[in-house]
């Protein structure tokens, strides 16, 4: 069967996180893969095997996605074009299928070589905004922005993340490669917008960074605290974690393609 490569978009406020949550073979909540795996069968017109949906990144719950990439194998050739447009049909709209390409039989979604890049939102509003409630997280205190600026680069190269996962971390390693992390500053938006790039990252690696960051850029934290973070290698160290609804998936980016 054609298997097909997607780019996928959605508003994670009302789903349990990306990846499928079953019970004998019940689905126990609303998933951004439920949801997919639905529209995709149903595209499917009954195959003789219920059609699996394989994504990039399991996105937490609240969590969102401008580029989450998925695979799946349809038992017929169509163009990619009519494979968006007819799912796009199909799914519930705070999900969005972008685009969608034929690829090799061998492309795999999560394993196949690749960089991800991910960004975070922070409202620096005195209250929290109720048309951002959902899509940044809300920090009111003073910040100095050109203290997180020098602390960034103490978290950019290969490192033991360890004090950065959270206890539902189920990796065999701890060890991630950071590639770029930046932070950019919307003074008329209110907003702090942090950016990283890296191979692969912990369960809430980025929300537990943004909270230190965070706490560096009040004063909290010494501008210079990173490394002994990193080399403590004790989660109990990193205490706030920044909250789902800022995080973004932006860009799934593979060697091969």
């Amino acid at each position: 069967m054609p298997r097909y490569r997607a780019i996928v978009a959605y508003d994670g406020s009302d789903f349990l996180g990306f990846q499928v949550q079953s019970k004998n073979g019940v689905e126990r909540h609303r998933t951004v893969q439920g949801e997919l795996i639905k529209a995709v069968n149903q595209m499917g017109k009954n195959p003789a095997e219920r059609i699996k949906v394989i994504g990039a990144s399991r996105t937490d719950t609240g969590v969102h996605a401008n580029g989450q990439v998925v695979h799946f194998d349809l038992p017929f050739n169509i163009p990619g074009e009519g494979v968006r447009k007819g799912l796009n049909t199909i799914l519930p709209r705070d999900i969005l299928i972008k685009q969608v390409d034929q690829v090799s039989d061998d492309f795999h979604a999560r394993f196949a070589s690749h960089q991800k890049r991910y960004y975070y939102r922070v409202s620096t509003q005195d209250y929290v905004d109720p048309f951002k409630r959902r899509y940044t997280g809300h920090f009111h205190w003073h910040l100095d922005p050109k203290r997180i600026e020098q602390a960034l680069p103490d978290l950019i190269g290969e490192h033991d993340f360890a004090t950065f996962a959270a206890s539902g971390n189920q990796t065999a390693t701890t060890v991630r490669t950071i590639t770029k992390a930046e932070i950019e500053v919307k003074e008329d938006e209110h907003e702090l917008v942090f950016t990283f790039e890296g191979n692969a990252f912990l369960y809430n690696q980025i929300r537990i960074m943004v909270g230190v960051l965070l706490e560096i850029g009040t004063g909290r934290r010494a501008v210079d605290a990173i490394p002994a973070l990193i080399a403590a290698k004790d989660r109990e160290q990193a205490r706030y974690t920044a909250p789902a609804a800022g995080l973004y998936l932006d860009e799934v980016a593979y060697n091969s393609l």
